[in-house]
């Protein structure tokens, strides 16, 4: 991947587990210097340990000042050229019984964490010209599901930010762009299979069918798949990429 090397910093949020410990590792292998940033610090530990990155720092993206502070230690070990805002959470349940905690605990991960994560890298970015910013998003940020209203109604600010923002900086070498996986076999889809074989009585299997069969091709997605994205969008090769919301669905888009 042209671009990247160690003299290149990104920084991957939700970098613990699934899309995220998958993504730094495409961008380790790739040659970048990868920071991850996560609320569990054993798991981040492990990630380091296991070669998928360099360094890791502790922190909530839903919590502003937190997520600054550990953004400002990357930043003072090397600027950061990539973000890769991917920590997310999902809660489901009937648009009738999802109450304004509901949706504000959706848009503090799902979206604010994307807008203070951004904050924070912008300025150096702009000061050296250069950068990227990946948000990962989701196919509930470009279409509805049943059941996850506030997941979605936060899935589909990230784009509008995203489109919003790539405009903004369109002169300045920074690109913004977002990816929208569908039903990814991650910890996260876990826990859905598990609510619909509480809600339903359904098999694991039958629960799996349920999620898989939104997708054409008839699968979930994979974490890579999905990391093969993103680190197309941090190559030198995606220059021109900017405000694009970029499905890795099988189709279902």
């Amino acid at each position: 991947m042209s671009g990247l090397t160690r003299s290149s910093h990104a920084l991957v949020t939700g970098g613990g587990r699934g899309i995220g410990r998958e993504t730094a590792a495409s961008l380790s292998r790739a040659g970048a210097t990868v920071t991850v940033l996560g609320r569990n610090g054993k798991a981040l530990e492990d990630v380091v340990a296991s070669g998928a990155a360099q360094f890791a720092v502790v922190a909530d993206v839903a919590d502003q000042a937190a997520l600054n502070s550990a953004i400002s230690i990357a930043a003072e070990r090397q600027p950061i050229d990539i973000l890769v805002a991917n920590a997310g959470a999902a809660e489901s349940a009937p648009f009738a019984k999802s109450d304004a905690a509901l949706f504000r605990r959706m848009l503090d991960v799902n979206f604010f964490g994307v807008v203070h994560a951004a904050h924070a890298v912008l300025p150096s970015m702009k000061k050296r010209g250069h950068g990227r910013i990946v948000a990962v998003a989701s196919t509930a940020g470009v279409k509805g599901y049943a059941y996850v209203s506030a997941y979605a109604a936060a899935k589909h600010a990230v784009i509008g930010l995203v489109r919003s923002v790539a405009l903004e900086l369109a002169a300045t070498g920074i690109t913004v762009n977002a990816v929208c996986p569908g039903f990814t076999d991650t910890d996260l889809l876990t826990g859905s299979i598990d609510n619909i074989m509480t809600k339903t009585g359904r098999s694991r299997g039958e629960a799996l069918a349920e999620l898989a069969k939104h997708n054409p091709q008839g699968r979930l997605v994979t974490p890579a798949e999905v990391a093969d994205t993103v680190l197309w969008l941090c190559g030198d090769g995606a220059s021109s990429i900017t405000g694009q919301a970029i499905a890795v669905a099988g189709g279902e888009i």
